[in-house]
């Protein structure tokens, strides 16, 4: 049996890859909501939740469905990762009954685990390390937005987190310059950096990190996340306190450049992260981003198990 191709970080695909599934993505966007001749027609999607989603579940779940196929939902109470079972044995069944696996998890562990043992494509639909498939949705966005991405300015504001980490591979594997601004301590990991400037530097774009916010100066795309993410409440206060500077408001729009996108992955905390009022500027591009899940992840399953 050939070994499966898995999507468990951003950088499991390289760049012409990455092109590859938006142009899909464009294309089935425009095709709508059926797809009679779909590869994926009478398969079925896995979805393991470890972590409960909005987004996740009901993009990818629609998404088979377009596609002709069939998803399943199995909640922590169905499957209890490496608890009730191991996740290799987990990965071993499953692979017999369905297609495509896809696990939203805590441990990025867990996910890589579950990719070692199955015999079908596992996709990483969000993990403690990475979220690689809401940066294919976000690369949709801009690309619908400024038409490219190689050449372009983007920073991201807030916790250098598993979105953070995404953007920061993503951006380099597709040639676009990138700028993680945090607050001193909550950076993202140094060995996530140094390989994202190592790829960088041979695709002619530069990854910064830096603790001003004035490195927001003439963005071409403005990114927030929350501040605490799932699993991070106990610290939620004291990182309102930390974080009050690193948002995206009037202010920091000044700063951009003035047709400069906004994106947020959601759920947003407004007030915090972002206020309200800019998120509704035309400029926002956040309700766009959350409805390329659904093709972005369509497009992802085509090119994994079509």
């Amino acid at each position: 049996m050939p070994t499966p191709r898995h999507f468990i970080s951003i950088l499991d695909f390289d760049t012409d890859e990455i092109a590859a599934v938006l142009t899909t993505a464009r294309r089935l966007k425009q095709e709508g909501k059926s797809h009679k001749d779909s590869p994926l027609v009478g398969k079925t999607l896995a979805m393991i939740f470890q972590k409960p989603s909005l987004r996740t579940r009901v993009s990818f779940e629609t998404g088979m469905t377009q596609l002709g196929g069939h998803a399943i939902y199995l909640s922590p109470n169905d499957i209890s990762l490496g608890k009730r079972e191991t996740t290799e044995d987990i990965a071993i069944v499953i692979s017999r009954y369905v297609d495509i696996i896809m696990a939203r998890v805590f441990g990025h562990d867990i996910v890589a685990d579950l990719a070692k043992h199955a015999t079908v494509p596992v996709i990483n639909g969000l993990s403690d390390f990475e979220h690689p498939c809401q940066i294919l949705a976000d690369f949709q966005t801009i690309i619908e937005r400024k038409g490219r991405l190689e050449g372009l300015n983007a920073c991201y504001l807030g916790d250098g987190n598993n979105v953070a980490h995404s953007l920061m591979f993503g951006a380099a594997r597709m040639g676009m310059n990138m700028t993680i601004i945090t607050p001193k301590g909550y950076e993202p990991k140094d060995g996530v950096t140094k390989q994202a400037k190592d790829i960088a530097s041979t695709n002619g774009c530069e990854i910064t990190i830096s603790n001003e916010l004035q490195s927001a100066k003439d963005q071409d795309v403005l990114y927030t996340d929350v501040w605490a993410s799932m699993g991070q409440e106990t610290e939620a206060e004291e990182r309102k306190r930390i974080f009050k500077d690193y948002r995206i408001d009037a202010d920091t729009m000044k700063l951009a450049e003035d047709d400069a996108i906004i994106l947020h992955c959601l759920p947003a905390h407004y007030g915090d992260e972002i206020d309200y009022a800019t998120s509704r500027l035309p400029n926002s591009a956040i309700f766009d981003q959350a409805e390329n899940r659904l093709h972005a992840q369509k497009a992802l399953m085509f090119h994994l198990a079509g």
